[in-house]
């Protein structure tokens, strides 16, 4: 699926590490340090893939896939900090290497150099996209944090946090390829729905895999969320259903961010279907991507956008 952006994903990362280059050595060892880990790097495949299908070949979406990278990578660093991660994409995260300080201030270099890189493209529009994600990005990322703990969260308020913190990047960076070609509104539109759905759908199965899927294969501890006091909707939706016993424990475990008994409160989730309706919810928004994909231009990118939301439902990882 994705052999169709080989190239331009090689790209894409000489872009990155040009623009990593800096007179001092710890930014650079940070940054290389997270970004050389890996990741799906969905959010430039889906600018570059956009870019593709509605016929665009400037440099400009080099560019800009390393700019959304950069973004991204700036949040990973502030979260792992945030949350007291210990462990991303089977690795050390870069705040237990090199400590928080230094994750936090390379975080920042991020955000400042992808703002340097925006300027370089010359165009306002694409500016004033990312300069809006980033915000937007920021209130979630703050929101969550005062949804931690809260065993009464509902679904609305935990829908509202993912659309902001990790689909709003995913809306951007399918936009901007709308807006690289100078694609007429209803297709920007249809672009921005196409990508908000998708980063919807991706995190709320990343939010399914903390319970049920395999730690060596995900590269995360499982049971994070729970250990933060993250209520997710598999979490929610239990509340829901369980009984009053299991609700209970359930409440405790958010409350207090204990998960000790993981495979018990695992089980109580699992009982009650919340990974099921879970799974549903991802189900329909990958459904509304793939019918946002069906109106761009047919050809081997559009197919691949909707290869990619398709095979998201099956995501182990």
């Amino acid at each position: 699926m994705l052999s169709l952006i080989e190239a331009d994903m090689q790209a894409v990362d000489a872009v990155i590490e040009s623009r990593l280059s800096t007179g001092v050595p710890l930014v650079g060892q940070v940054a290389r340090y997270i970004i050389a880990a890996g990741g799906k790097r969905l959010r430039p495949a889906l600018l570059l893939l956009v870019s593709q299908a509605l016929g665009y070949s400037g440099a400009h979406r080099h560019t800009l896939a390393a700019v959304v990278e950069f973004i991204h990578t700036a949040t990973l660093l502030h979260d792992d900090v945030v949350d007291e991660s210990t462990l991303r994409r089977g690795r050390a995260t870069a705040n237990e290497m090199f400590g928080n300080p230094a994750s936090v201030l390379v975080g920042d270099f991020l955000y400042s150099r992808a703002f340097q890189m925006m300027v370089d493209v010359g165009d306002m529009r694409v500016m004033q996209i990312l300069a809006n994600a980033t915000n937007v990005i920021a209130e979630g990322e703050v929101q969550q944090l005062m949804n931690m703990h809260d065993a009464d969260l509902s679904e609305a308020a935990y829908v509202q946090v993912i659309q902001s913190k990790t689909a709003k990047l995913f809306e951007a960076s399918a936009l901007l390829g709308a807006v690289l070609v100078g694609a007429p509104p209803a297709v920007e539109a249809a672009c921005a729905s196409y990508g908000q759905a998708l980063g919807t759908a991706f995190q709320v199965i990343d939010d399914v895999l903390d319970y049920t899927g395999n730690a060596a294969e995900m590269g995360k501890n499982l049971g994070d969320d729970l250990r933060e006091g993250k209520a997710t909707l598999p979490i929610i939706v239990a509340m829901q259903r369980a009984a009053p016993a299991e609700r209970q424990l359930l409440r405790e475990a958010i409350e207090g961010g204990n998960a000790s008994d993981l495979p018990g409160l695992i089980a109580i989730v699992q009982r009650t279907g919340a990974i099921d309706v879970a799974r549903n919810v991802a189900h329909v928004q990958a459904e509304r991507a793939m019918q946002a994909a069906r109106s761009l231009p047919s050809g081997p990118a559009t197919d691949a956008l909707l290869q990619l939301a398709a095979q998201l439902l099956q995501r182990r990882s």
